[in-house]
């Protein structure tokens, strides 16, 4: 009776570690699913895209080089150009600009300045921005470039320079004009420049009201009221056009731009552009691998006053991936192997790729973060011997 016992304990025993073997090999032999991400929502616009505002990594698109009139749109490049004079001190927000009949009679949306009267860079800004005053464009346009026809020349010029490849600009209102044509991937992208490059004055975009000449007139971004994260940038709206909204929400360290092109209505737009940014916000994550300027290898440089370069990269790092599959992430540094002074900073001297599992998701310049000059002659004679012998033994000398 008692071996029995024993015996039926030992055969419960070894079936309990066949049980446990078993489900290891099981574990190890089934690929583990990775994070799933559904379809994106079904958007009811001609042209729509969501991108990363940090990485730059295009989420969801469609139709998104599609040439579609801009409308108020457009005003993101009229407003790009004015918080880029001030950022180089060219203006500044309490210069004055006198208005003329020619804006002051500009049909659309207004905010409403009087003509021969002097109104600041500050108002116009905002008026701009808030208002879509197609009056405050014009006034802009004459005081920064003479006139709408060499401001909308600026306004090309600039476009190329971003590399807005599928825009043309005509006017710097957005009223219907047959050279006037844009895409929802270059107004993501100029949105982008807008709040990396001037962040100090993106606070405007955010504002729900704008007052002058004692009429308060709203902001006509809906998000701004329903959703807190959100905060820009622009609507836009012709009967040729539709409705569109270019929009931009931050969450925790992530923002995301959504543009929305060719909807049906003032409740459309804002609606399309909260599915997609629930849609990115839900299921992708940002992050920041490197800064700007950290050191991230220090390799053997030949011939100069000192024998190693720092190298990193010249701007912040960061990548877009779908939540959860972080620990996928790897990084590789390319560096030339033949590095010779004279090195100034900021040369570039390597690649950064970054790899998500077996796929390549990033590359990034990697530069010298500091100038080496020649060494002395007997230096520079010194390292080509110990060169040649590095290179004889395949290593370092």
């Amino acid at each position: 009776m008692l071996f029995s016992r024993f015996r039926s304990r030992l055969l419960i025993l070894a079936l309990l570690c066949l049980t446990l073997v078993v489900s290891q090999a099981l574990a190890q032999a089934v690929p583990q699913p990775q994070t799933m991400i559904p379809a994106p929502p079904q958007i009811a616009a001609k042209s729509w895209i969501l991108m990363d505002a940090d990485s730059g990594r295009v989420l969801v698109e469609h139709n998104a080089d599609e040439r579609l009139p801009p409308a108020s749109l457009t005003k993101l490049m009229t407003a790009y150009l004015v918080e880029r004079e001030l950022d180089r001190g060219n203006i500044s927000l309490d210069d004055k600009v006198r208005v003329s009949e020619n804006a002051w009679r500009t049909g659309g949306s207004k905010m409403f300045i009087e003509v021969n009267t002097e109104v600041s860079i500050r108002d116009l800004l905002y008026g701009i921005i808030i208002s879509s005053g197609n009056d405050a464009s014009v006034a802009v346009a004459e005081h920064l470039a003479g006139g709408e026809a060499p401001f909308a020349d600026l306004m090309n010029q600039h476009a190329t320079r971003l590399g807005l490849h599928n825009t043309s600009f005509a006017n710097s209102t957005g009223l219907p004009h047959p050279e006037q044509y844009s895409t929802a991937r270059d107004m993501a992208l100029l949105s982008q420049y807008i709040i990396n490059d001037y962040p100090e004055h993106y606070a405007v975009y955010a504002e729900r009201y704008f007052t002058y000449n004692d009429i308060r007139q709203p902001n006509r971004n809906r998000l701004l009221w329903r959703d807190p994260t959100v905060d820009g940038l622009k609507t836009g709206w012709t009967t040729e056009a539709g409705y569109g909204l270019v929009a931009s929400a931050k969450r925790d360290d992530m923002r995301l731009i959504s543009v929305v092109m060719g909807t049906s209505s003032e409740e459309s737009r804002a609606q399309e552009t909260q599915k997609l940014l629930s849609y990115g916000f839900r299921y992708y994550e940002t992050l920041k691998l490197y800064d700007q300027g950290a050191v991230l290898n220090s390799p053997r440089i030949w011939g100069g006053e000192k024998n190693e370069l720092r190298v990193g990269v010249d701007s912040d790092v960061a990548m877009t991936l779908p939540r959860a599959r972080n620990e996928e992430l790897s990084a590789r540094l390319d560096i030339r192997d033949d590095l010779t002074a004279p090195v100034s900073l900021g040369d570039r001297v390597g690649t950064l790729e970054v790899r998500l599992g077996e796929e390549v998701v990033g590359e990034h310049p990697l530069v010298a973060l500091e100038s080496i000059e020649e060494g002395g002659l007997f230096k520079r004679l010194f390292d080509q011997v110990r060169r040649f012998f590095s290179n004889l033994v395949g290593g370092w000398f």
